[in-house]
């Protein structure tokens, strides 16, 4: 279930390059040295972040470090890890409920479950605290919830390693709170550029998300099943797959248990070999399932958050959004469980479904983010940002979905995302740009810089009275217009205050004035039939 283990540099006949994994690993070994007692390294999914822990945890003990705690919240994450350090002979114990025969109490490393650790060594006292002068905290952007707090505390005086692919909280903001230093590996753009990484092919098919409500910040959740479990909507997320998925190992993600049970009995029925697992599934049932993914026996596997994190099957090369969701750190780690390379097994890319509406909500997958420590700061895709603020996405390099004709479907469109101005990913289709639109404003020319002055006194009197004159004709025919009209248009004319200081008599308008106010008229009726529409 482990992705292959990376040497350093290039990884023996893949053309990976991993040379960036001993980078962090220095620059976090620095900041130690430079006195910060809490460090976060950031990688995209993907990029390692378990064999460069490792790697943290062999320089610390080679330099005469004291005892090391990892802790992770999934079985799946302790078991990786204990491959990993197994992998270079690092002896260490694991903590986990279940997993007793492998318990070393007096190993100087320590791989815990962070609930075992928890409810025997610090809410309880079935063990003694393992000791730790480097604690490493998988899945970091978590370590504000108060079981985190409550280990971190535990360990006032160690070093502390957070690893996270995603470091925000739930509402976007930094976790200066918590460390002093972040460390960045490449962006998932370069890790794609390096081979570390698949390219992507992303799909947007709808988003249904109007007038669903908020619960601490993420959609609300019975609302966004009852709107997302109709037969319409599940009925399409299986003509898609058919239609994109082309058969590749799948990860469908869904908004609640029996959302992705439908899902899945629906995709069953359409001839896909698809299965559910949630966090109620036996353990060995759940062991069977990605088992039979991972050896090509079933293409989807349908589930509720529980696959989001720790979870690494190279092999997956599409990803099915039918979950929306507010928060960006878990929408990129949704789609960062496909991202991964594997060179053995022929993946080129990976396809995402988004069902949901995420790519346009937060970003592509691929888009360069600048993250942050800063607690008052959201973290928000510059990209992203740019696009929602385009008019014209074919112009301003907004996400457009691409109409061309399907390659693959006759009849249908193509329907993969694109930015406007570049080829289609999949297609390569480009349209030709339509005309220029210039938009207009009524005005009129003045003289401009250092041959521009004041309007002559005698011409705003002339104009007045000229003006005077069609409005007193005006009155004969409908006594509602009001003299002071004259008096409005001849300031709006010459840019000054209505001059009511001046009373010329009128006089016979001349064709320029007669155009000029025709021109008023007409702007002031546009003016009203917009507001009325």
């Amino acid at each position: 279930m482990c992705s292959a283990e990376p040497a350093a540099g290039a990884a023996a006949g893949t053309g990976i390059d991993w040379s960036f994994q001993d980078v962090a690993v220095d620059k976090v070994m620095v900041a130690y040295a430079d006195g910060h007692r809490s460090v976060l390294l950031q990688g995209p999914t993907g990029s390692g972040k378990t064999v460069m822990a490792r790697k943290a945890i062999a320089r610390y003990l080679a330099d005469g470090g004291r005892n090391v705690l990892f802790v992770s919240h999934r079985r799946e994450i302790t078991r990786q890890t204990s491959q990993k350090l197994t992998a270079i002979g690092i002896p260490h114990g694991i903590i986990q409920a279940g997993m007793e025969e492998l318990a070393r109490p007096y190993a100087k490393v320590q791989v815990a479950s962070i609930d075992t650790l928890l409810s025997r060594a610090i809410r309880g006292s079935t063990m003694p605290l393992p000791p730790a002068g480097l604690l490493t905290i998988d899945e970091t952007h978590r370590a504000v919830a108060d079981k985190y707090q409550r280990v971190i505390a535990a360990y006032p005086d160690a070093f502390v390693l957070g690893l996270t692919a995603t470091p925000c909280r739930g509402d976007g903001r930094g976790l200066g709170g918590i460390f002093s230093k972040m460390i960045c590996c490449p962006s998932v753009k370069e890790l794609i550029r390096l081979g570390v990484l698949v390219p992507l092919a992303p799909d947007d098919m709808r988003d249904v998300l109007k007038g669903i409500g908020l619960v601490a910040g993420e959609y609300n959740e019975s609302q966004l099943a009852e709107r997302m479990d109709k037969a319409k909507l599940v009925g399409d997320i299986c003509t898609q797959y058919h239609k994109h998925g082309q058969r590749r190992k799948a990860i469908l993600f869904a908004v609640n248990v029996a959302h992705s049970i439908h899902c899945c009995q629906e995709l069953q029925k359409s001839g896909v070999r698809a299965e559910h697992i949630d966090g109620e599934t036996p353990l060995d049932l759940r062991e069977s399932i990605i088992e039979k993914l991972e050896d090509g026996e079933i293409d989807v596997l349908c589930n509720n958050l529980v696959f989001t994190e720790g979870f690494d099957l190279p092999s997956t090369s599409c990803i099915i959004l039918a979950r929306p969701t507010t928060r960006l750190g878990l929408y990129l780690q949704m789609v960062g469980r496909g991202l991964r390379a594997d060179p053995d097994g022929g993946k080129k890319d990976c396809r995402i479904l988004d069902h949901s509406g995420a790519s346009r909500a937060h970003c592509l997958p691929d888009d360069d983010i600048e993250w942050s420590l800063d607690l008052d700061r959201r973290i928000a895709p510059k990209a992203q940002t740019a696009r929602k603020r385009a008019v014209n996405g074919e112009r301003d390099g907004g996400i457009l979905e691409c109409q061309a004709p399907s390659k693959v479907w006759p009849g249908t469109i193509c329907g993969a995302l694109r930015i406007g101005g570049h080829q289609c990913p999949e297609c390569g289709h480009l349209p030709k740009r339509p005309a220029e639109y210039v938009k207009v404003r009524d005005g009129d020319l003045v003289l401009f810089g250092a041959s521009a002055t004041k309007p002559h006194q005698a011409d705003i009197v002339r104009w007045l009275a000229m003006l005077l004159w069609i409005v007193e004709d005006r009155r004969k025919r409908d006594p509602s217009k009001k003299r002071s009209a004259a008096y409005f248009l001849c300031g709006e004319k010459f840019k000054i205050p209505p001059p009511w200081h001046m009373n010329p008599e009128p006089m016979m308008p001349t064709p320029e004035v007669l155009s000029w106010e025709r021109s008023r008229r007409i702007a002031y009726a546009k003016k009203m039939e917009k507001q009325r529409a």
